[in-house]
């Protein structure tokens, strides 16, 4: 079994950092979170999480635009 993902003083967990990403993407993040966030996100599951999230979002367009335009 693995360990849990420990979101506590060190490292973030990955809610927070799917948050982080999610706000970047709309820009709504403050100054102040932002380093805070800077200072305990990994770079490495901030990309990862950027990506499946970009992934996410196309996916969902491509949904909704074959929902409403008939074939």
């Amino acid at each position: 079994m693995s360990a849990p993902v420990q979101s506590g003083p060190g490292r973030a967990g990955l809610l927070e950092t799917v948050k982080a990403v999610a706000a970047s993407f709309f820009g709504v993040r403050s100054k102040r979170k932002h380093e805070h966030d800077m200072a305990r996100l990994d770079p490495k599951i901030v990309i990862v999480t950027g990506l499946v999230l970009a992934g996410v979002f196309v996916m969902a367009l491509i949904l909704i635009v074959r929902m409403v335009v008939p074939a």
